[in-house]
């Protein structure tokens, strides 16, 4: 009986999945605005333009959108600082932004969830999970702003001022004050469940339970409504009725929480219920902590992803990897093989889910990643292996509805963009292999390498994530130099200099500084092995056999360089760094003089254009 509930379920998942989409297409239809006009987004952008108090231009509605559809405020802000607004005025600004687009989004999933309950689809069970979850996530996206003025926007300017913007300065303050939450055996931990308030001595760390006690009581609240209601079903189709019961549990008692020691420990105990948890609707729960920079406080992530049934088939890359690995393991002895054995275990006990972001909160409003490897818990990880989400239809579409920018067309030339055009809409097929090498590839790439204690022992300068996000791209790269497809190399390093190029809209952006520092390392690369060159205008790029060989050899010396000298022995990366990379005035810049020229150069057209269109 079970296998019939099955079909039947998973006819319904991929109904509900190509409606997600075609919901996102719609929505993606806004940037008609630009053109020929669209009705809807001439009354949203409209009334966010004036509740920002922008002057009404194609500039300043491209920078609306942009925060809509990408959930980027990097282009607002700019606008904003071109106006001559204080920093008050625009912290001020994107928290008004913030609240538009979760109104905006909250409502979008309500419309979502009616219709799934007027088709009477997937099961009782899993329609009571997506409803649940959503009010649960209605709570999270309050606190959302809570949490951003009290971390970003208050103590973490508070520390950068404090220190002059000395970053080491501010790491060895929170060290030597044990002001970092720690592991259960007393280490420090490579995150926090806790912020930091002032005291009459300094600075003291509190649990979310009690900074936020009001936030955290809501969603401790809906969550106990959520196991009230789903104790009294049942899952027909997964038989995991009681792995959602111990989840939730888990989550509540996390959130719960009222003391520093065994916060950790706590949520360690929600990745362990989480990861049992392997039907084709999944949550996601605080995993990550991009935002904060100095303590890496976990971000109130919540969403539902949910999985394509056709697209679940078992992906290559994980082969590919752990090959990879295990050859630069025996290439590099006795150590690296040691390491390597965890993590070829934790890659091979990985779960695959290929699907789309259903519903999302919280921190979401203000960016959605296109894949993502999770648990962060190395002890977790190393017991129960990692779950990878790939979102390869999502961001193909939202490539697909965004116009032709002109500063895309300006650096990297109409027939590289004509490219990139082609390949999106005529080859789709390309596209998504090249999603699976880079994209899924950086995500396997993540797991390797690293133990239990790497991020703490390596992030004394505070930069680890400024070079792991490097570190697992190239992973995903050097799987793919290991069983190389002919066909694929044109079209993976056109991949990787768009991607490199693109990242530099990151600049002054805070909490997406290690994939601006990823796009410098890979910068560096493609200028020595001559791929790009730079003449004071233009950008020259080559991505013919000998060039493409030319950064192969280097990405391949880097990588093992990082691995043997930096991830094997757990040194600080700022040593990596250094060699590459250095810090003005806040800013990461190049050493290399011909990438750095360029990289000014793009930004400067970035801040001049950055928001302009130019179809083709």
């Amino acid at each position: 009986m079970r296998e019939t509930y099955l079909e039947v379920f998973m006819q319904d998942l991929q109904t509900v999945y190509d409606e997600i989409l075609k919901r996102h297409k719609e929505l993606g239809k806004y940037y008609d605005l630009l053109g020929s006009g669209h009705a809807e987004a001439e009354a949203w952008v409209g009334d966010f333009i004036r509740r920002i108090e922008l002057p009404e231009t194609s500039e300043t509605r491209m920078a609306a959108l942009t925060r809509l559809i990408g959930l980027r405020d990097d282009a607002l802000v700019q606008l904003l600082e071109k106006e001559g607004r204080s920093e008050e005025e625009i912290i001020a600004a994107k928290e008004q932004a913030y609240k538009m687009v979760s109104d905006f989004y909250i409502k979008r999933h309500l419309k979502l969830l009616d219709w799934i309950e007027q088709e009477a689809l997937l099961t009782p069970f899993y329609r009571e999970v997506l409803k649940e979850a959503h009010r649960v996530g209605e709570a999270m996206s309050g606190w959302q702003s809570t949490w951003t003025a009290h971390v970003i926007h208050g103590v973490n300017r508070e520390l950068f001022e404090l220190f002059n913007g000395d970053e080491e300065r501010i790491y060895e303050m929170l060290e030597s004050e044990n002001l970092i939450d720690l592991r259960e055996e007393g280490c420090l931990g490579d995150r926090c469940y806790s912020v930091l308030k002032k005291s009459r001595k300094g600075f003291k760390s509190v649990p979310y339970a009690k900074a936020f006690r009001m936030e955290v009581q809501e969603v401790v609240k809906r969550l106990h409504n959520m196991r009230g209601i789903l104790e009294r079903m049942e899952d027909e189709v997964f038989g995991q009725h009681h792995e959602w019961l111990a989840y939730i549990d888990a989550l509540i008692s996390a959130l719960s929480h009222d003391k520093i020691s065994g916060l950790i420990k706590k949520w360690a105990d929600v990745d362990r219920k989480w990861m049992a948890i392997t039907a084709p609707i999944q949550i996601g729960h605080p995993l990550e902590y991009y935002e904060d920079r100095y303590r890496k406080a976990v971000a109130l992530e919540w969403d539902v992803r949910i999985s394509s049934p056709a697209l679940m088939q078992k992906s290559m890359v994980s082969g590919r990897i752990s090959s990879m690995a295990a050859s630069l393991a025996d290439e590099l002895g006795e150590d690296a093989r040691r390491v390597n054995e965890n993590c070829s275990k934790q890659v091979a006990r990985t779960q695959l889910y290929i699907g789309v972001p259903a519903l999302f909160y919280g921190a979401e409003f203000q960016g959605l990643f296109s894949a993502q490897v999770v648990p962060n818990d190395t002890e977790v990880s190393r017991e129960l292996g990692k779950k990878i989400f790939a979102f390869a239809d999502n961001v193909l579409e939202s490539k697909k509805s965004r116009p032709v920018m002109r500063i895309a067309r300006e650096i990297l030339g109409d027939d590289f963009v004509r490219h990139q055009y082609d390949t999106m809409f005529e080859r789709p097929e390309i596209w998504h292999r090249v999603y699976e090498i880079t994209t899924i590839g950086h995500e396997y790439g993540h797991i390797l390498w690293v133990g239990d204690d790497t991020e703490s022992c390596m992030n004394g300068s505070g930069n680890y994530k400024n070079v792991e996000e490097f570190k697992a791209t190239v992973g995903g790269l050097m799987a793919f130099y290991e069983d190389e497809d002919e066909q694929m190399r044109d079209e993976v390093l056109r991949d990787t200099i768009a991607r490199a190029v693109g990242l530099m809209s990151w600049r002054k952006t805070g909490e997406v500084e290690p994939y601006y520092v990823e796009g410098l390392l890979h910068l560096d690369i493609l200028f020595e092995s001559g791929v790009v060159e730079f003449d004071g205008e233009r950008l020259h790029i080559d991505t013919g056999l000998g060039a493409y060989e030319r950064q192969k050899v280097l990405y391949k010396e880097r990588y093992i360089k990082l691995v043997r000298d930096f991830y094997l022995p757990k040194r600080d990366v700022g040593g990596f760094l250094d060699e590459y990379v250095y810090k003005s005035e806040g800013v990461w810049l190049l050493k290399r003089s011909e990438a750095r020229e360029f990289v000014d150069y793009y930004w400067e057209r970035y801040r001049q254009i950055g928001q302009e269109t130019m179809p083709f």
